[in-house]
C-alpha cells in the first residue's frame, strides 16, 4: 500500500480538507476520498511520509494494534462508554505511537465524530479493512465483535507473514556469508599467490588465478566505484519499485518465479480468504468486500482481478463465476466460493478455504527450505572449487618447478 496526501473539497460546507489516504494506486487513492463525500482537488505520492526514517521510527507494530483491539473489544462489551474505554486503553498501551494517534482519535470522537472516520484520519495505523470493519460494527451495534474480528484477522494475517519471511531468512544468511568469504579470500589470499609468482621469471599464474587477481585488483583500487555504482542501483530500483509500473512487475515476479511463486499464490488466496471472512462476517457487502480484500491482498494483479469480479457481480454474476477463470486465482477458491454460495454459507467457506491455504502456506515454506539447502550446497561447492583451485593451483605449480630443477 502506497500513502496519498490529498487536497479535497467538502461540497456540503465548501471547506478544504487536508488529509493522507492508502490506497494501491492513485486511482483507488481518488475512489476512496470520493467516498467519504470530498471531492478531490490533488493528490500526490507521500513518499517522504512513506520512506523516511521518522516514519519507520514511528510505526504502530501489528501485535500492538491487535492489543488495542482486543483491550477495546473487552471494554465495550462490558458496557463502558467509547471515550471513556478508549481512555483506558490509551492508559495502557505501551507503544507511544499508538499513544499519539489513540489521543487524536479521543478528541475527534468527543468532537462528535465517528469511531470508523477518527481512525480514517491516520491510514498509516488503521487500513482500510480496519475502517470498514469497524464502520461495519458501528452501524450494526456489534463494535465490540468487530474488534475482537480484528484481532483476529491481524494475527492470522502476522503470522502468514512472519513464515514467509522465515523462508527467506536461511538463504539470505548463507549468501551474505558466502560472499563475505570469497571476498576475504579474493582481497587477502590470492594477492599473496601473485607476490610469490612475481619472484619467479617467466611464471605464469592459471587463467582463474588471473581472473579473480584482475577481480582483486579492481576491488582494492577502485572499490569507491563499486560503492558509488551499488548506491546508484539501490537508490534507482528502490525507486523503480515505487512506481505503479515497477510494481506490476514485482507483483507478477512473486508470483511466478520459482520457487517462491508458489508459496505467494497461496500466501495471497489466504489473505483474501481470511480477510473476506471478516468482512462478510460483520455484514460488509458483497461489493464492498470484494474491494477491500483488492487493497488487503497488497498484490496488484489480484486486485485488477477483484475489480474486474466486482464489475461482473454488479450486472448480476455470481462470484465463483466470475473469478472461475482467472490466473490469478488458484482453482480451489471459485470452487469453494461455489459452495459457500449455493448452501448461503460463504462465511464458513471462506473461513475454511483460509484455513487451508494458511496450512498450504506452512508446508510450503518446509517444502522451499528442503529445496533450497541443496541448491544451496551445490552453489557453495562450486564457489570453494573455484577459489580452492585458483589458490592451490599455482601452489602446484611452483611445487612442479621445484621439482623439476
Amino acid at each position: 500500500m502506497l500513502s496519498f496526501r490529498y487536497t479535497a473539497r467538502d461540497p456540503g460546507t465548501g471547506q478544504y480538507v487536508k488529509a493522507e489516504v492508502q490506497a494501491a494506486d492513485e486511482q483507488s487513492a481518488s475512489r476512496l476520498i470520493r467516498q467519504e463525500g470530498f471531492v478531490p482537488i490533488d493528490i500526490k505520492l507521500a513518499e517522504k511520509a512513506a520512506t523516511g526514517l521518522s516514519s519507520r521510527l514511528n510505526r504502530v507494530k501489528i501485535k500492538d494494534k491487535v492489543l488495542f483491539s482486543r483491550q477495546l473489544s473487552t471494554l465495550i462489551n462490558a458496557g463502558l462508554p467509547l471515550v471513556q474505554s478508549l481512555r483506558t486503553v490509551n492508559e495502557q498501551t505501551q507503544s507511544k505511537p499508538l499513544k499519539i494517534i489513540i489521543s487524536k482519535v479521543i478528541a475527534d470522537v468527543e468532537a462528535g465524530s465517528t469511531l470508523s472516520a477518527a481512525f480514517a484520519k491516520h491510514p498509516q495505523a488503521f487500513n482500510r479493512v480496519y475502517i470498514s470493519l469497524v464502520a461495519a460494527g458501528e452501524a450494526s451495534g456489534t463494535l465490540d465483535k468487530a474488534l475482537e474480528r480484528l484481532a483476529i484477522q491481524q494475527e492470522k494475517d502476522a503470522d502468514l507473514i512472519s513464515k514467509v519471511r522465515g523462508a527467506m531468512v536461511y538463504p539470505i544468511i548463507v549468501l551474505i556469508v558466502m560472499f563475505g568469504v570469497v571476498g576475504f579470500m579474493i582481497v587477502k589470499v590470492l594477492p599473496q599467490v601473485k607476490i610469490l609468482y612475481d619472484g619467479l621469471p617467466g611464471a605464469t599464474l592459471p587463467l582463474i588465478t588471473r581472473i579473480l587477481l584482475g577481480i582483486s585488483d579492481f576491488i582494492i583500487h577502485d572499490w569507491w566505484i563499486v560503492l558509488i555504482v551499488l548506491g546508484i542501483l539501490i537508490f534507482f530500483t528502490t525507486r523503480w519499485a515505487r512506481t505503479f509500473g515497477g510494481r506490476r512487475v514485482i507483483d507478477r515476479l512473486k508470483m511466478k518465479a520459482w520457487p517462491v511463486g508458489p508459496l505467494f499464490m497461496k500466501m495471497y488466496m489466504a489473505r483474501f480468504a481470511r480477510t473476506g471472512t471478516t468482512l462478510v462476517a460483520s455484514g460488509v457487502p458483497l461489493i464492498q468486500m470484494l474491494e477491500i480484500t483488492g487493497e488487503a491482498v497488497d498484490n496488484i494483479h489480484v486486485k485488477e482481478s477483484l475489480d474486474r469480479a466486482a464489475d461482473k457481480v454488479k450486472g448480476g454474476k455470481a462470484l465463483s463465476d466470475s473469478i472461475q477463470n482467472d490466473a490469478t486465482f488458484l482453482q480451489l477458491v471459485p470452487n469453494m466460493i461455489r459452495i459457500g454460495e449455493q448452501s448461503g454459507s460463504l462465511e464458513q467457506m471462506l473461513g475454511k478455504t483460509a484455513e487451508y491455504y494458511e496450512k498450504e502456506v506452512d508446508d510450503q515454506v518446509k517444502s522451499i527450505s528442503t529445496i533450497i539447502e541443496p541448491v544451496l550446497m551445490v552453489i557453495l561447492g562450486v564457489v570453494a572449487f573455484i577459489i580452492v583451485a585458483a589458490v592451490l593451483l599455482p601452489i602446484y605449480g611452483l611445487a612442479g618447478k621445484s621439482f623439476v630443477q
